[in-house]
């Protein structure tokens, strides 16, 4: 059994990271897949060896929730953003007052009860608001691990603890020796505040990452008008769920609603004909004019009656219509990670405690060149540098430019079955492509009881847009290669028609497979576009499969981008998305990693080595990591326009 369950209290990758390891561990767990992006865990186990209670139980165990009832996510999600936002706002009260009384805003007498006044004031903020923060570093410190609540509780308790300590000790430890102490009250409080602020922004822009996955899952409608017939002549119509639909109840469509299953028209009617409906499928098909349907026609769930009205005949309902079946695709692709989202967490789990052993050199150096006349920036230094720096940008460069990227397609009509072919598509070099029911069709006006002395010409048509997307491949240096079963007279007219240069006739499935092979090995990056039970093969071995939505339920089982309007200018558009969202990853990289290289030194304070008295104090550096991840999510956010 597969199962996407939610999951609260993940704050960065190394967290991501930590609960899929522990998942993956689980007896009975064969494979666990965890978004940082979605907060969900995609767990494939087996029933009879584990049980979700007990994976919920093990991910509890190690600071997390895992919840076991996915209608509860939503409101779980809304209560703890409420929370965020109580949060923030405390943190922020706390934070001024306790500014005020430290840059002597407001007076107080004198400087002991000032330093008791702050003191109070930064304890509640650590208790009310940061407590969670120290809960859960507190637990992965047990399982020897360290993640971003990880930096944010050593940083503010030890400055904390060093303010109490100075507040109370402090002329009797460090004056007595001659050395000007203070204290840093303001730093944990500060942190807080940016921190807290930092994961609100951050949450609001995810958000707008997730708004193709939610405008797909409010597609179908909520309700049904079911339509009963006693058999005398008397009509019952009632609104009734979604999930209580079964198969052959009769259900009423006015202009204006949403189909709400899969099914077959049983009587239809508006104003422009007695016996049709005219039905907007773009949604499926991309195609903008509404379809007439009359009795026997299959209409699909979301799809929208614009003129007339209609009686459908339910076949499919739920998870099993089309459109459901659409939304778990995406769904499924997004919980999929790829080859560089995955070696981006593997750096990011290590990242945290790179950054505390950055944090003790930095607090040994300062000690060694400095004295113990040096003690309050030894600490001050080494807590900026455990504060600045930010696994968060890096986990969350990949991922949030991924879903939009496989959103966008979405909107498009293009299905990517996982993020992996999103990544790959763009490196493509090399196309093979079936011809039969992928780049032709048969001709609807021709009559085929006449058999088969019709020319070839008669036969067949070429799909729309065909010789559009073969010239915009190849003019990318995409080489395109048809292959046909045909005799070669036939196969080299339809290859002229479509503008391609390469093609083979009388080929059969192997031939096919051998063909994407022998690309493989000069050195291409294969992609395979068919449709049919022949084209599986070829398929499977290429670097990325596309099969197009009217094909066999075998191909496109196999295939990992299905074209389901069936018009292939899809492939052109799915190869420029992908080239500009694996782009868009790396600028995120590359500006996580830069931020990371420039100010993890600054807050180590480098700049004294070269005769410059500065360095990143805590409370900016709190305000400067959680700019850095919001940056991250707002440039992936660009990508939405495209």
């Amino acid at each position: 059994m597969k199962k996407t369950f939610p999951v609260a209290g993940m704050a960065c990758s190394a967290c991501a990271a930590h609960v899929e390891e522990t998942l993956r561990a689980l007896p009975g767990v064969r494979e666990a897949s965890v978004s940082l992006l979605l907060r969900t865990a995609a767990v494939d186990f087996d029933e009879s060896a584990t049980s979700a209670e007990a994976i919920r139980e093990a991910v509890s165990n190690i600071g997390y929730d895992l919840i076991i009832d996915g209608s509860a996510a939503a409101e779980v999600e809304q209560r703890s953003y409420k929370v965020l936002k109580h949060r923030v706002l405390l943190a922020w009260v706390c934070a001024a007052a306790v500014m005020a009384v430290s840059m002597r805003w407001v007076v107080l007498g004198g400087e002991d009860l000032s330093n008791q006044v702050m003191l109070l004031l930064a304890l509640l903020s650590i208790v009310v608001c940061g407590r969670g923060f120290y809960v859960s570093a507190f637990r992965s410190m047990l399982h020897l691990r360290a993640n971003m609540d990880t930096l944010v509780t050593l940083s503010t308790a030890i400055t904390f603890i060093f303010s109490a300590f100075n507040t109370f000790c402090g002329t009797a430890v460090w004056g007595a020796r001659g050395i000007e102490w203070h204290t840093y009250f303001d730093t944990p409080a500060m942190i807080l505040a940016f921190v807290f602020t930092g994961r609100l922004l951050e949450e609001r822009a995810k958000d707008g990452t997730t708004k193709a996955v939610r405008e797909l899952t409010g597609i179908a409608p909520t309700t049904a008008r079911l339509v009963k017939d006693d058999g005398n002549g008397n009509v019952e119509i009632s609104e009734i769920p979604i999930a209580t639909i079964r198969r052959g109840d009769r259900l009423e469509v006015r202009a204006g609603w949403k189909v709400p299953v899969d099914g077959v028209v049983a009587s239809a009617e508006s104003f422009m004909t007695a016996d049709k409906a005219y039905i907007d499928e773009s949604m499926l098909t991309g195609e903008p004019a509404p379809a007439g349907k009359a009795a026997g026609d299959r209409v699909f769930a979301g799809t929208i009656v614009r003129q007339g009205s209609c009686i459908v005949e339910a076949r499919l309902t739920g998870s099993d219509t089309a459109v459901e079946q659409i939304i778990a695709i995406v769904r499924r692709s997004l919980e999929s990670k790829s080859p560089l989202e995955r070696a981006t967490d593997r750096l990011s789990a290590i990242f945290a405690p790179a950054v505390l052993a950055a944090a003790l050199i930095t607090f040994l150096a300062w000690r060694l060149i400095g004295g113990e006349g040096q003690i309050a920036m030894a600490i001050m230094s080494a807590m900026a540098v455990v504060v600045v720096a930010c696994p968060c940008a890096m986990g969350l460069a990949t991922p949030t430019a991924l879903m939009i990227g496989i959103g966008n397609a979405a909107k498009k009509h293009i299905l990517i079955k996982d993020a992996a072919a999103l990544e790959t598509l763009r490196r493509v070099s090399a196309l093979v492509v079936d011809k039969t029911g992928t780049l032709t069709v048969p001709n609807p006006n021709i009559d085929f009881t006449k058999g088969e002395e019709l020319p070839f010409e008669e036969r067949e048509q070429l799909k729309e847009n065909v010789a559009e997307a073969i010239n915009s491949l190849q003019q990318s240096d995409i080489q395109v290669f048809m292959m046909s079963g045909d005799n070669a007279a036939a196969a080299e007219y339809w290859a002229e028609k479509a503008g391609i240069r390469h093609w083979q006739s009388g080929v059969k499935a192997g031939d096919k497979e051998a063909l994407v092979r022998q690309l493989q090995r000069s050195g291409h990056v294969v992609g395979m576009l068919g449709d049919g039970i022949n084209d599986t093969q070829a398929l499977a071995a290429a670097d990325v499969s596309i099969a197009v939505g009217k094909g066999t339920d075998v191909a496109i089982d196999i295939a990992q981008v299905v074209i389901p309007a069936d018009d292939l200018s899809a492939v052109p558009a799915a190869i420029a998305l992908s080239t500009s969202t694996v782009r868009l990853i790396w600028q995120n990289l590359f500006w996580a990693f830069i931020y990371n290289i420039v100010c993890i030194p600054l807050a180590a304070g480098v700049l004294y080595a070269f005769g410059i008295a500065w360095s990143i104090p805590p409370m900016w550096a709190a305000a400067l990591m959680a700019l850095s991840s919001v940056s991250v999510v707002l440039n992936s956010l660009r990508l939405r326009a495209r």
